[in-house]
């Protein structure tokens, strides 16, 4: 009989929306791997609904402790995993605490928006007996490694393109079946944090590290290729290296936003944008002479919905199709079971500190490109 698997205990700061649709629910489902034993958030009213929907473990198991303090839970010898979900301003301030206390640091994207926060990450995981994985679910898909396979395969790259052109989360969220609910039951202080800590991370980013005006337009502009850019151009990454350079780009965030990236040989296309229409068009598309692959996703805020590989290709003169779907398991599931092997058995994953300060670079490459766009 095999012995029982380990089960790791796991600590969220932040009881917003993707903690109730997503990470609670996954956790949850993989109640053989994970136990949720601390709940953090600045709103006690979000502590509380939240802790009604995490899974009660074995007779005798204690419900999560509840608490507004990140350092009391990452302090916690109830915690092995912190996972920080909270908001993009407090991921490196909360990735560092719970480095200092040598927990493994689960922080979704994106890591950090601008170099200094990329250092300061960097000395605390050095100094650390724990590590960080970064939550870029979208690469751990079956079907996107079974295309990287794929691409590896080809001969010549002569084109590829990556797009997420979706409505607005909302309409996916309210179909989810988990009715997350948003409370505003915090502090002014709070409130007065959160301003400045995003006015901080916009002027170390863009003005600082690049020299690009900080303006209404530049500063959400950076915030869509730090938040939903870097679900793709992660992507983009794993399946064909770095970019060399871009060749152009039109970045207004109020339509749909275009990059055109260099690379040796081919030109890859990126295209990104959110509207009224409720469909999610999200995939990477990598043509060569005789064969074309797609990775196509789905919503990840509706489970179950398949992430799929449609190849096409010359075979024998005709043109042959073929789509692939070798499982259901979503992606964050998948994301899950690896951050487990991290956890217990010390397997490497893909997605470390460096690979995300990967994504910056790709970033700065597009503001730089672009800088143009918001001056005068």
């Amino acid at each position: 009989m095999a012995s029982p698997r380990k089960i790791v205990n796991v600590g969220l700061i932040g009881c917003g929306e993707v903690a109730q649709v997503i990470h609670i629910p996954t956790l949850n489902n993989l109640n053989e791997y994970f136990r949720i034993t601390y709940l953090c958030d600045v709103s006690q009213q979000a502590l509380a609904h939240c802790a009604t929907k995490v899974a009660r473990g074995p007779p005798g198991t204690s419900p999560p402790k509840l608490t507004k303090n990140a350092a009391e839970l990452c302090s916690s010898p109830d915690v092995d995993i912190v996972f920080v979900i909270n908001a993009t301003e407090y991921h490196v301030l909360h990735a560092i605490l719970a480095l200092q206390h040598d927990k493994l640091a689960f922080v979704e994207k994106p890591m950090a928006m601008n170099l200094r926060d990329v250092d300061l990450i960097r000395d605390a995981e050095r100094k650390s007996k724990g590590t960080v994985m970064v939550g870029y679910m979208r690469r751990y898909a079956t079907a996107f490694l079974d295309a990287v396979e794929e691409i590896g395969g080809m001969e010549q790259i002569t084109y590829a393109r990556v797009r997420d052109i979706i409505g607005k989360n909302a309409f996916f969220v309210d179909q989810s079946g988990t009715f997350p609910k948003k409370f505003d039951d915090y502090d002014e202080a709070d409130s007065r944090d959160l301003k400045a800590r995003n006015e901080n991370l916009v002027e170390e980013g863009l003005r600082k590290d690049l020299g690009v005006p900080v303006t209404k337009e530049s500063a959400v502009m950076w915030t869509l290729l730090g938040n939903l850019g870097s679900h793709d151009l992660s992507l983009m990454r794993e399946a064909l290296g770095m970019p060399k350079a871009v060749l152009g780009c039109s970045l207004d965030a109020s339509k749909v936003w275009n990059v055109l990236f260099q690379y040796p040989g081919f030109v890859c296309s990126y295209e990104s944008g959110i509207d009224e229409i409720p469909r999610f068009d999200a995939h990477v598309e990598v043509y060569s002479k005789t064969k074309q692959v797609r990775v196509q996703y789905d919503t990840p805020y509706v489970k179950g919905l398949p992430v799929t590989m449609t190849i096409w290709e010359n075979v024998e003169g005709g043109l042959q199709e073929r789509v692939v779907r070798k499982t259901y398991e979503d992606p964050y599931t998948l994301e899950m079971k690896a951050l487990h092997g991290l956890a217990v058995e010390g397997r490497p994953v893909k997605t470390t500190v460096e690979d995300a300060a990967r994504d910056l670079e790709v970033n700065q490459m597009v503001m730089r490109a672009g800088r143009s766009q918001f001056e005068g």
